[in-house]
C-alpha cells in the first residue's frame, strides 16, 4: 500500500487530491493548518471508499518549527513514506515576516517543502516528492542576495518568483538525491480559496475568475498521476504540464542557480548543504 503524505490538503487541489488519492486505495496523511479542515477532509477522503487508512496531521508550515514538529510527527509514526506531495502554499498581497524573521511567502511557498523533504530524507528513501509548482514561475526572478524581497515587494512576482524556487529544488534534489523520484508540475489556473485569505483586489479577482478556472479535481490530476502512475515513476527532475513533461524558463533550468538557492536554503533553516 502506497503512503502518501499531502501538505495544503484542505482545500482546493489539496482536498480534491486527498480524496483521489484514497479513492484509488492510497494510505493518505492529510496535512494542514486548522484541526477542524483536516478532520473534514479526512472524512470525505475515508468515504471515497479506497479502503485505506487517512490519517490527520496540524502544522502552521509558515513557521520551520512547525515543519520540524510536523516531520517529528511523521517519523515517529510512520517507518516508511512512499510519497511525499509538497502542496502547501500561498500567495499574500504584502510583504510580512513570520514570528521566525522569514518572508511568509518565501517560507510557506520553498523553505518549508525544502526542510521538510530534507527532514524526511531517509525515510523516503525510493520514493517519490512531488512539488506543486506553477506556470507563474515565468513572471519570477530569482535574487539570491534578495530571497527574502526587502528590496522591493510585488505580490504576483514575489509568488511567481516562490513557484521559480519549487522548479529550482525539484531539479537539485533530483541531483542530490537519485534515489529519489523528484518531480513538480503546474496544475493550471484553478478555482480554490487561493488569493482569498487577502482582502482586496486580489479577493475580488479570485472571485470573478472562479467560473472561468479549472476545477480543484481537474488541478489535482497531475499530482494524482505523479504520486501513484507507473508511467510518472520513470520520472525525475521534471516539470510537467497536464501529465506530461515541459520545458519551464529559463532561469528554471539554470543549474548554478539551482545549487546556489539549495545552498542559502539549507543554510536559512539551518541543515547541512
Amino acid at each position: 500500500m502506497t503512503l502518501v503524505l499531502l501538505t495544503g490538503a484542505t482545500r482546493g487541489i489539496g482536498r480534491a487530491a486527498a480524496i483521489e488519492l484514497a479513492r484509488r486505495g492510497a494510505e493518505v496523511a492529510i496535512v494542514g493548518r486548522e484541526a477542524e479542515r483536516v478532520g473534514a477532509v479526512a472524512s470525505e477522503a475515508k468515504a471515497a471508499g479506497g479502503g485505506a487508512p487517512v490519517h490527520e496531521h496540524v502544522a502552521d508550515l509558515t513557521l520551520m518549527s512547525g515543519v520540524r514538529a510536523l516531520a517529528g510527527e511523521v517519523r515517529a509514526r510512520y517507518e516508511k513514506v512512499d510519497v511525499l506531495a509538497n502542496n502547501a502554499g500561498a500567495l499574500f498581497a504584502s510583504r510580512q515576516l513570520t514570528s521566525e524573521g522569514i518572508e511568509r511567502t518565501f517560507a510557506l511557498n520553498h523553505l518549508a517543502p525544502f526542510l521538510l523533504t530534507d527532514l524526511l530524507r531517509d525515510r523516503l528513501n525510493g520514493g517519490r516528492v512531488v512539488t506543486t509548482a506553477s506556470d507563474a514561475h515565468e513572471q519570477g526572478r530569482l535574487d539570491l542576495d534578495d530571497l527574502q524581497s526587502e528590496k522591493s515587494y510585488a505580490a504576483m512576482r514575489v509568488y511567481g518568483t516562490s513557484k521559480l524556487c519549487n522548479i529550482l529544488f525539484t531539479r537539485e534534489l533530483a541531483r542530490r538525491a537519485p534515489e529519489l523520484k523528484a518531480n513538480c508540475f503546474h496544475p493550471g489556473v484553478v478555482r480554490t480559496g487561493f488569493g482569498k485569505n487577502e482582502s482586496g483586489i486580489w479577493k475580488v479577482l479570485t472571485t470573478l475568475g472562479g467560473p472561468f478556472m479549472r476545477s480543484p479535481e481537474r488541478g489535482a490530476r497531475s499530482l494524482v498521476w505523479l504520486a501513484l502512475s507507473d508511467e510518472a515513476g520513470g520520472l525525475t527532475g521534471e516539470y510537467v504540464v497536464d501529465e506530461k513533461v515541459a520545458r519551464p524558463s529559463a532561469q528554471a533550468q539554470d543549474d548554478a542557480l539551482a545549487a546556489g538557492l539549495w545552498e542559502r536554503s539549507a543554510e536559512l533553516v539551518g541543515v547541512p548543504v
